[in-house]
């Protein structure tokens, strides 16, 4: 009997699937999304160093929104995170959707981010 992957498991080997070829760097890091059901996180990685610059989330005190798992929360953790990089000084990034696929709150979230200022 064949067993049927959770879909989790996939998403992670579609995750490391991408990151063969995505590499985030000191003067373009890398934007890595986590969505789970209830909130979004958002984060900017120099994979040279192995540091993390960068991040956001719905979880913080900065969010203003109540709820965040939906589409409007992404997209103000999107800005967020935008913020937060232009004061650093980092205006170009490389995108990773770390094997979600770009629909709702990925998809919102880079929006989110390019009106903020981001540029990828």
């Amino acid at each position: 009997m064949i067993k049927k992957q959770s879909s989790n498991t996939s998403r992670l080997k579609r995750h490391l699937r991408i990151r063969k070829n995505i590499k985030g760097s000191t003067a373009r890091p890398r934007l890595s999304v986590f969505r789970s059901l209830k909130n979004i996180y958002a984060q900017l990685i120099d994979d040279e160093k192995g540091v993390t610059l960068v991040s956001a989330s719905s979880l913080e005190a900065a969010f203003d929104k109540g709820y965040g798992g939906n589409k409007d929360a992404a997209a103000e953790v999107g800005k967020l995170l935008a913020s937060r990089a232009l004061e650093k000084g980092i205006k170009t990034v490389v995108f990773d959707r770390s094997g979600y696929l770009y629909h709702g709150r990925v998809a919102s979230l880079a929006d989110g981010a390019r009106e903020g200022g981001l540029e990828f």
